[in-house]
C-alpha cells in the first residue's frame, strides 16, 4: 500500500521508517505542507497521512477523493484541522492518533512554567554576552501557588500531577472531570473561579467550537493580575491579539505558548533570514516575560516513536476491514 506523508521533517521519516520494518509499507515523505496546490502530489496514493497545519479543507478533500485516496492518516490526537463531513461525503475515512506521550506535551508545559517563574530564558541570554548580574531576574516559589488545569485529559492529569508535585494547589475545570486529578488533591470547580483565583494557567483542552478564543479579553481581565498563561494545546484557544493588550497593562504576567492561531505559514520552517510578516506574533515576541516555542512539545524520542507505530498501526488496522481509532463527524 503506498502512502505518502506531508509535512515530513527529519525526525518524522527517521521514527517511521523504524516503525515500518513490522509493516512493509510503501512509504513516500514530502516535505511540503499538504494544500490545494500541492495535493496533486498525492495523486494515486490511497493512503495520505497529515499533520496539524495540514489543510483538510473540502476542496483538497475533493481533489484527495478524486485522486484515489481512501484513508486520511493523521498523526496528531487534534483533528479541528480536518472538514469531517465532507471526508464523510466524499468516502475518506479519518484515524487519529488519540495518545502519544502525554509526558511529553505536560513537561515542555512545566519547562515554560520555570523559565519563566525563574526568567531563565533572559539569564541564558545575560550571561552569554558576559553580564552576570542579577538585577531584573527575581522569580518566584512554585511551592504553594495556585495552578489552574483546563482540561483534565492524558496530558492535564500529568501536568496536574508534576505540578502537585511542586507543592501546588491544582485547581482544574472540565466538563468531564478525571477522578485521577481529585486523587491529586485537585478540585474540579468552575472557569470562572479557575481564572481568578490561580496564579498559573495551563490549557490542556482539545479545539472546539466551545473552546475557541477560550481566553479572551473577558478572560483575561478575571484573571489574576500578574498570572501567568501556558498554552501546549491548540493556538485558537487563544485570542492572540488580546494578550498583547494584557501584557502592555501587567494584567498577564508571563505567557508561555508552544502554539499559535496563525502558526500554519510561520512554524517548522527555519525563516531566520525572512522578515516576520505576522505583526501580532512579532509584537510578542519582543516582550521580555513571554516565551514562544515553535510548536515542539511533543517533540521527544518517546512520542515520536508513538505516533509512528500507532499511526500505521492504524492505516494496517483499516486496511484488514477492522478500522481503529476512527474520527467520527
Amino acid at each position: 500500500m503506498r502512502i505518502i506523508l506531508f509535512s515530513n521533517q527529519t525526525y518524522d521519516r527517521d521514527s517511521f521508517l523504524a516503525a515500518n520494518r513490522s509493516h512493509g509499507f510503501e512509504l513516500h515523505f514530502q516535505q511540503a505542507q499538504l494544500r490545494l496546490d500541492t495535493v496533486a502530489l498525492a495523486m494515486g496514493f490511497e493512503v495520505v497521512c497529515a499533520f496539524v497545519n495540514d489543510d483538510l479543507s473540502r476542496p483538497v478533500l475533493e481533489h484527495l477523493a478524486a485522486g484515489g485516496t481512501r484513508l486520511i492518516a493523521l498523526r496528531s490526537a487534534g483533528y479541528n484541522h480536518v472538514d469531517l463531513a465532507a471526508a464523510h461525503a466524499l468516502g475518506l475515512s479519518v484515524v487519529r492518533v488519540p495518545a502519544y506521550s502525554p509526558h511529553a506535551v505536560a513537561e515542555h508545559a512545566v519547562g515554560l512554567v520555570l523559565a519563566l517563574c525563574r526568567h531563565l530564558h533572559r539569564a541564558y541570554n545575560r550571561t552569554r554576552d558576559g553580564d552576570f548580574s542579577l538585577h531584573g531576574l527575581t522569580g518566584f516559589d512554585l511551592h504553594g501557588r495556585t495552578v489552574g488545569v483546563i482540561g483534565s485529559g492524558q496530558i492535564g492529569e500529568v501536568f496536574a500531577r508534576i505540578m502537585s508535585g511542586f507543592g501546588c494547589h491544582i485547581l482544574a475545570y472540565d466538563p468531564y472531570p478525571n477522578p485521577a486529578v481529585e486523587a491529586l488533591g485537585g478540585s474540579f470547580v468552575e472557569l470562572d473561579r479557575l481564572l481568578a483565583e490561580s496564579d498559573i494557567i495551563s490549557l490542556h483542552c482539545p479545539l472546539n467550537d466551545a473552546t475557541r478564543h477560550l481566553i479572551n479579553p473577558r478572560s483575561l481581565q478575571q484573571m489574576k493580575h500578574g498570572a501567568m498563561l501556558i498554552n501546549t494545546g491548540r493556538g485558537a484557544l487563544v485570542d492572540t491579539p488580546a494578550l498583547i493588550e494584557a501584557l502592555k497593562s501587567g494584567q498577564l504576567g508571563y505567557l508561555g505558548l508552544d502554539v499559535y492561531e496563525e502558526e500554519s505559514e510561520i512554524f517548522f520552517a527555519d525563516r531566520s533570514d525572512l522578515p516576520l510578516q505576522d505583526d501580532v506574533l512579532a509584537r510578542l515576541l519582543t516582550f521580555p516575560n513571554v516565551i514562544i516555542t515553535a510548536h515542539q512539545a511533543f517533540l521527544t524520542r518517546e512520542a515520536l516513536a508513538a505516533i509512528a507505530d500507532t499511526t500505521l498501526a492504524n492505516i494496517a488496522a483499516w486496511h484488514s476491514g477492522n478500522p481503529a481509532n476512527l474520527v467520527d463527524g
